[in-house]
C-alpha cells in the first residue's frame, strides 16, 4: 500500500508541476502581449489568443486577471521572447522558445542544457530553416464540417485542415496570416480551444526507441527551465 501511495503522490507533484510550469508561461506571454498591446483584450489579439489558451488548460479567471493587472505595473519584469538553434543528440534539430528578463542568464543556461543533454547549440539561423512558422487553431468539431472550414478560410491564409486523435480540428496558416485567422475565427463566432504559433519542421528524421530517449532526456532538460516556453523538434 505505502508503494502505491508514493506511486500517486509522486504523480499528484507531477501534475502540480506542469499546471504551475503552464500558469508561468502564460504569467509571461500575459506580460509581453499587454506591452506590445495594451491590457484591453477587445483591442488586442494577442492578448485575447493568450487568455484563450489559459481557458483552455483551467487557468483561474482572476489569475488571468492580476496576470495583467501585474504586468500593467511599474516594478514588473520586462520579458523578451528569444529564440535559440541547436542539436539534439544523434542529429535531431531543436528550437527553443524563451521568455526572459535576462538574456545573459538564458542564454547560459540553453548552451549549459545543450551541452549536458549531449547535443550542441547553434548559432541563429542553423536550424530554423528546417522548420516552417505556422499559426495553429484547435477547434471543437461540435457543429463544424471540415470541409466547410477549408472553404470558408481559404481567402484568410488557410493552408491546411485536418482533425487531431481527439476530435478536434486543427486550422494551419502561415506565421504573417495569424492575425487574419484569428480574426475571422472571431467573425465566425468560433472560439478556439487554443492558438498557437508553432515551428513545424518540415521532414523529420527517423530514430530508434534508444536514440529517442536521449533526445527527449536533453528536450525534459530544456523544458524544465524556467525561461523556457516551447520546444519543437524533427524527430519522427
Amino acid at each position: 500500500m505505502g508503494r502505491i501511495f508514493e506511486v500517486r503522490k509522486s504523480s499528484m507533484f507531477a501534475r502540480y508541476d506542469r499546471m504551475a510550469k503552464q500558469f508561468s508561461r502564460v504569467g509571461k506571454e500575459i506580460a509581453i502581449a499587454v506591452k506590445k498591446g495594451g491590457p484591453e483584450p477587445n483591442t488586442n489579439p494577442m492578448l485575447r489568443r493568450v487568455m484563450q489558451n489559459a481557458k483552455g488548460f483551467n487557468m483561474p479567471k482572476d489569475r488571468i486577471e492580476a496576470a495583467i493587472k501585474n504586468a500593467m505595473g511599474k516594478d514588473t519584469s520586462n520579458y523578451d521572447e528569444m529564440l535559440y538553434e541547436g542539436y539534439a543528440p544523434h542529429g535531431i534539430a531543436v528550437l527553443v522558445v524563451t521568455a526572459t528578463d535576462n538574456t545573459t542568464r538564458t542564454v547560459a543556461n540553453v548552451r549549459s542544457h545543450f551541452n549536458k543533454g549531449g547535443g550542441a547549440p547553434g548559432n541563429s539561423g542553423s536550424v530554423a530553416f528546417l522548420f516552417k512558422h505556422v499559426g495553429v487553431f484547435k477547434l471543437k468539431s461540435d457543429g463544424l464540417n471540415m470541409d466547410d472550414m477549408e472553404l470558408e478560410l481559404i481567402d484568410y491564409g488557410l493552408e491546411e485542415v485536418g482533425e487531431d486523435s481527439e476530435g478536434n480540428i486543427i486550422v494551419r496558416c502561415g506565421f504573417t496570416d495569424f492575425g487574419n485567422m484569428q480574426k475571422a475565427l472571431e467573425d465566425k463566432g468560433i472560439t478556439p480551444v487554443s492558438a498557437e504559433l508553432e515551428w513545424i519542421p518540415l521532414n523529420t528524421i527517423e530514430v530508434t526507441e534508444e536514440q529517442s530517449e536521449d533526445v527527449f532526456k536533453m528536450i525534459d532538460r530544456l523544458e524544465a527551465d524556467d525561461d523556457v516556453q516551447h520546444v519543437f523538434h524533427n524527430m519522427a
